[in-house]
């Protein structure tokens, strides 16, 4: 058995009584990423040196008298748009291919604090934009499961990582799904927390009223351990929350019963696949069978969330991509004329061609002859998917529904038809809209391959979905699968 295969508490324990060393659990990891990242191709940039310099110092700490938290010496991955002091951060972009930052987002601040140890940055969609990983300026990664099909995107590097068993768990970010699609797809837990949860400081932007970091991790009870360790006020960001921290692990009492559920209708409708339907429809006979009740619910708003999240992350994007210039960091063109050129050429070298789309299309809601009739009306109708979400939690604890209309699609499947693309996150999207927490979990399989049970809840409530998703996670077996490699 891999020292992988183990849950945090039981690492925990086994360094504790020094059967096992940080430089062990570091071993491990980077053991397993020469096995098989040239098939999976998750990582774009090891930190492999620092790594083991800083596990032998974790290891003489272990000596000392000291109470180490739950995450002290585990090996953990970032995405790649979660800025790293000193260790190369792209976003899986052309145009930040050499950027070396000189600070560390605050999630990273808080797991150094937490002593565990970052193996390296791992691949994604081009400024998180995409829903396969394909999007990456430098390698497409796979899924695990069937290295023919994606891992889902943009999380998809820490969700595949996380399920090859490179890493422990990792951290990903989700502005429309990007946690949760992929970790339906590769069959592990995934949760993005509500908005202002977690601070974003570090977080290279997307849209900024959208993205949230969040933990992926195998077991609901880890996600749990990492979310409380990177949650809480940051003055550094603006759009922090002060709402107090629980303890999450005290909701994981495999109780639920009298919890009430709420199913839409609208997430069980045409273009969700029959299987994904019945394991839904499965899930939420265990869930009846550990004493919960659910009924049918509307949310009817959704049908416009695809269309509202593609107008107004855009928006975002084309605002908060306008840094990359060529000025002051980051890649530049050698075939400049003068100034303007040298921003023209610059960022149409160094952007991808999803990431331009989506400028361009931001770009036009945002001008002054569509201002009104695009942005403005986007903002409103994302209000109104809101109060769908407010009305259904004043009489209902959850929400479930499946994480994803299929599984994993196979590579380049897609590519060529960027609104199918972007329909993948038709199930997701209203989370964050709405600004409320959602996580995935694994609730079986079909052909082989990961389907995820997504169940969201009410702003700030993490600890609920926490309690429903390991009750349910208890109740089955399907977290305990593993991709054979």
């Amino acid at each position: 058995m891999s020292l992988f295969d183990k849950k945090l508490s039981e690492l925990h324990s086994l360094l504790h009584k020094k059967e096992i060393s940080v430089s062990d659990l570091v071993d491990t990891s980077y053991k397993r990423i020469n096995e098989v990242d040239d098939k999976v191709q998750a990582f774009l940039t090891l930190d492999e040196e620092n790594a083991r310099k800083y596990a032998k110092v974790l290891d003489q700490a272990l000596g000392l008298e000291k109470d180490h938290g739950l995450l002290f010496g585990l090996p953990i991955g970032v995405k790649d748009n979660i800025v790293t002091k000193g260790i190369r951060t792209t976003a899986a972009s052309k145009i930040l291919g050499d950027f070396n930052p000189i600070y560390n987002a605050t999630v990273v601040e808080k797991l150094n604090q937490a002593e565990s140890v970052t193996i390296g940055k791992i691949n994604m969609d081009e400024f998180a934009m995409g829903s396969s990983n394909e999007n990456s300026a430098f390698a497409a990664t796979k899924n695990p499961w069937d290295l023919e099909r994606v891992p889902g995107g943009s999380s998809g590097g820490s969700a595949a990582a996380v399920a090859a068993g490179e890493v422990f768990f990792s951290l990903g970010s989700d502005t429309g799904g990007s946690i949760r699609q992929p970790a339906a797809f590769c069959g592990v837990v995934g949760l993005k927390p509500t908005y202002g949860r977690v601070s974003r400081y570090g977080l290279i932007a997307f849209a900024s009223s959208l993205d949230q970091i969040g933990p992926i991790t195998r077991t609901v009870e880890d996600n749990a351990y990492l979310l409380q360790a990177i949650s809480g006020l940051d003055p550094m960001d603006s759009t922090s929350a002060n709402a107090d921290v629980p303890d999450f692990l005290s909701s994981l009492t495999g109780d639920i019963k009298g919890l009430k559920i709420g199913v839409p209708k609208e997430y069980l409708a045409e273009g969700v696949s029959e299987e994904v339907r019945k394991s839904v429809k499965d899930a939420l006979k265990v869930l009846e069978g550990l004493g919960a009740t659910w009924e049918e619910v509307s949310l009817p708003h959704s049908q416009y969330a695809l269309a509202t999240y593609y107008l107004l992350s855009s928006s975002e994007a084309s605002a908060n991509l306008a840094r990359f210039d060529g000025v002051r960091y980051g890649y530049r063109t050698d075939n400049a004329k003068n100034l303007i050129d040298m921003y023209k050429q610059t960022r149409s070298e160094g952007f991808g061609p999803e990431v331009k789309r989506r400028i361009m299309l931001g770009t036009y809601a945002l001008s002054a002859g569509h201002y009104d009739a695009y942005y403005v009306k986007a903002q409103k109708v994302r209000t109104l998917i809101k109060q769908d979400f407010e009305d259904v939690f004043e009489k209902y604890d959850v929400i479930i529904g499946p994480t994803t209309p299929t599984p994993a699609f196979k590579v380049g499947e897609n590519t060529k038809d960027p609104l199918t693309m972007y329909a993948n996150d038709i199930l997701t999207i209203p989370v964050n809209l709405a600004g409320v927490p959602g996580i995935s979990v694994p609730a079986g399989f079909v052909d082989g391959l990961p389907v995820g049970l997504q169940i969201i809840g009410n702003h700030f409530d993490e600890s609920t979905i926490y309690r429903v998703a390991h009750a349910y996670e208890q109740a089955t077996d399907h977290h305990k699968k593993k991709p054979q490699l």
